[in-house]
């Protein structure tokens, strides 16, 4: 077996003089109601805000930068849902290279678009990014284009940790590090500058619970693939991780956690709504985090924001879904007198407790009703879970028969 690579904090700071003018320093931005549900200050390090909308132009451009002008004149390929397929693009039009994208079939049409738009050539194939990776290695090996991996390479960490260095600058304070993570790629460049810089430094590393191959993986000592996936969370979507990411992993990364669905889609609202920034569920794992096990995580904290690069329908799923979790939608079945007027004194009620009602539908032929009831499903828009229970408390109190 071959010796997997290294990557230390000389490479990390070589390979930021080479991202000088290419990679912007991307901001730090305080975020007072996420330092509340911490109880202590967190800020928000902005990825989204970096050049194709993520923080994957960093470890392309140093890869791509380093091939020799034999390698250059085949071309490159790389395997993405989205995110690393810009970084690549925008790599090889910056050096004159030509790119080729294999993406999963259902890939954010943004994500393509702008890949496009960089001057690559887009090719789907598969259901999942791995699928489009053994595509990209044929076509590498068919071609002699250098694949260009989305995360297990030593210039793509070292390329990566430039943004650990970064956080090191804007906030030397930290105690905590929290990172979206897929292949691992960010969070062990991250983790390797920060260790080395501040080894008292926590680094968390955080995963969709539908799409974790960290944990299994580091219990079982080596790289284990997941047989199965499902997150909205695209672009940490990955199930195995590399060789190279998985080492520095295991090396200096102190935890690895899970977040769902729920909090995802959680989180991209609140991001949204109070920190007035547009992220990717994936980009939004870190803020999920926090917002699931506040008490857990040292302060102060960074929270990654990796990549802001989503779907506007897939947005409008996510904004729908994150409201559901946070009580803000609420879906009842009320039982009401089958008689004139029944419904608009439920109606009545339920606008008295300051509920919004955005839908209503009748039910008649439901075995569990008495003969002079109809129930009624109403799907009603509150300002939260203590909003919901309270409507729910009002019309308890007024005799309903509710379920949900």
């Amino acid at each position: 077996m071959s010796e997997v690579p290294t990557v230390g904090l000389a490479d990390i700071e070589e390979a930021r003089r080479v991202l000088e003018g290419v990679a912007i320093r991307t901001p730090m931005e305080e975020s007072r109601w996420l330092s509340a549900v911490a109880g202590g200050p967190v800020a928000l390090k902005c990825e989204n805000l970096q050049r194709t909308g993520s923080f994957k132009p960093r470890g392309a451009y140093v890869r791509i930068s380093r091939l020799s002008a034999e390698e250059r004149a085949h071309g490159v390929v790389a395997a993405s849902a989205g995110n690393h397929a810009q970084g690549v693009a925008l790599a090889a039009q910056l050096l004159g290279i030509k790119a080729t994208v294999f993406m999963p079939e259902g890939a954010p049409i943004p994500k393509e678009k702008a890949t496009r738009g960089y001057g690559a050539e887009v090719i789907f194939h598969g259901r999942y990014l791995d699928d489009a990776l053994v595509e990209a290695r044929a076509f590498a090996e068919r071609t002699g284009a250098v694949l260009i991996h989305p995360f297990d390479h030593a210039d793509i960490v070292a390329g990566q940790g430039t943004a650990g260095l970064e956080i090191l600058e804007q906030a030397p304070d930290v105690e905590t590090v929290l990172v979206p993570t897929g292949g691992g790629g960010l969070l062990a460049g991250v983790a390797i500058a920060v260790k080395a810089l501040r080894p008292d430094v926590r680094v968390i590393g955080v995963q969709a619970s539908g799409a974790a191959a960290y944990p299994a993986s580091l219990e079982q000592g080596h790289p284990v693939a997941l047989t199965t996936m499902k997150t909205m969370a695209d672009g940490i979507a990955v199930g195995l991780p590399g060789d190279v990411t998985f080492a520095a992993v295991r090396d200096h990364v102190d935890e690895i956690i899970t977040v769902s669905e729920n909090a995802l889609s959680r989180a991209v609202l609140a991001v949204l709504e109070r920190a007035k920034m547009l992220v990717e569920p994936a980009g939004a794992a870190a803020v999920a985090a926090v917002m699931e096990a506040p008490s857990t995580f040292r302060t102060p904290a960074v929270a990654v924001l990796s990549g802001g690069n989503v779907d506007p329908l897939l947005l409008g799923k996510v904004i729908r879904h994150g409201m559901a979790a946070a009580g803000r939608y609420l879906v009842l079945r009320v039982c009401i007198p089958d008689l004139p007027g029944g419904l608009a004194r439920l109606l009545t009620d339920i606008s008295e407790v300051g509920a919004n009602v955005l839908e209503v539908a009748h039910e008649r032929t439901s075995p569990s009703l008495n003969l002079d009831e109809v129930e009624v499903h109403v799907q009603l828009e509150t300002r939260g879970e203590p909003h919901a229970a309270q409507v729910r408390a009002r019309l308890a109190e007024r005799g309903y028969r509710v379920g949900h």
